[in-house]
């Protein structure tokens, strides 16, 4: 670290002034003075010639100058390669975390690789399994933070908002319910292919098809998949009608690989939350992470 009269020196060769230099360092003009002469002797040379009303740098002076913009440079490199060093030899902290399937595929894992480059000395391990199972990773002490789909009513657990998603039914291309629209009672009919139980996918549309008086039992489903992609690679090869979380089918409707088919009066819409046991909501890394998170999306939203 240079040393004071070397600092006060420097912001009068930047400025060529002894009057600027002085409300830069907020110092008196006769300070500022005080400690040039004070290196002046030092060094036994003058640093500064007085021209009228301007200075100028004697050749001294500028090569003193050049010597403590160089030693400047080096602290500042120096600073950041301590640091850097403080960073990498830091016990590293492992956060535990746990999401439904769509959350650990579509929406986490941009989240992560931004959040782990900022945190560098942080590692974090990613529990994907549906909802309830979440909830239960978090109940037994599996993991510290959870994201689901809807809200359990659970007393012990506390839910944060993250984000709101469609779920849209969906067929392959070619299908005969390509471009069609359809009513909720022609679910009776449609063949379907549907996520497992426990899916906050499924949750979704049972709550729905019950504002309408339709049980799910009474729909003609022909095959439950244990996971969206599992449900996605069946829908690409069979003519059934599925219900697919609109972030795991953008790209795939963006295609036309799928086409997306409307229900009137079937609005299908759901809550992401993060989900922490009571008490455990102020755990700083944790905290840390859920902010950023919702930071992230807010900022794309």
């Amino acid at each position: 670290m240079l040393s004071h009269p070397h600092e006060v020196f420097l912001e009068v060769a930047q400025r060529l002034s002894f009057t600027k230099a002085s409300q830069a360092l907020f110092i008196s003009q006769s300070a500022v003075s005080k400690q040039v002469k004070a290196l002046e002797e030092h060094y036994k040379t003058g640093l500064f010639e007085r021209m009228g009303s301007s200075i100028q740098l004697t050749p001294a002076g500028l090569k003193l100058y050049q010597k403590l913009l160089q030693a400047k440079q080096l602290q500042q490199e120096l600073h950041q390669e301590m640091s850097e060093l403080s960073t990498a030899f830091a016990p590293a902290m492992h956060l535990l975390i746990g999401a439904s399937t769509t959350i650990s595929l579509y929406v986490l894992p941009p989240v992560v690789s931004a959040y782990l480059r900022l945190h560098p000395n942080r590692q974090l391990s990613l529990k994907n399994r549906n909802s309830d199972n979440i909830l239960r990773a978090l109940l037994d002490h599996e993991i510290e933070l959870g994201i689901i789909e809807g809200i359990h009513k659970v007393s012990n657990v506390t839910y944060t908002p993250l984000l709101t998603d469609d779920v849209v039914a969906v067929c392959a291309a070619h299908n005969p319910l390509e471009h069609r629209t359809l009513e909720v009672h022609d679910l009776l009919t449609t063949p379907l292919a549907l996520r497992e139980d426990g899916s906050g996918t499924l949750a979704v549309l049972e709550e729905a098809l019950a504002r309408h008086r339709i049980k799910l039992a009474a729909l003609p489903v022909r095959v439950r998949m244990g996971g969206t992609e599992a449900l996605k690679n069946f829908v690409r090869v069979d003519s059934c009608l599925a219900f697919l979380p609109r972030q795991a089918v953008t790209k795939e409707l963006a295609s036309g690989e799928f086409s997306e088919v409307k229900i009137n009066n079937f609005p299908l819409k759901r809550e992401f939350n993060f989900i922490q046991r009571k008490g455990t909501e102020n755990n700083a890394p944790y905290k840390d992470f859920l902010l950023f998170t919702k930071r992230y999306y807010s900022q794309k939203a």
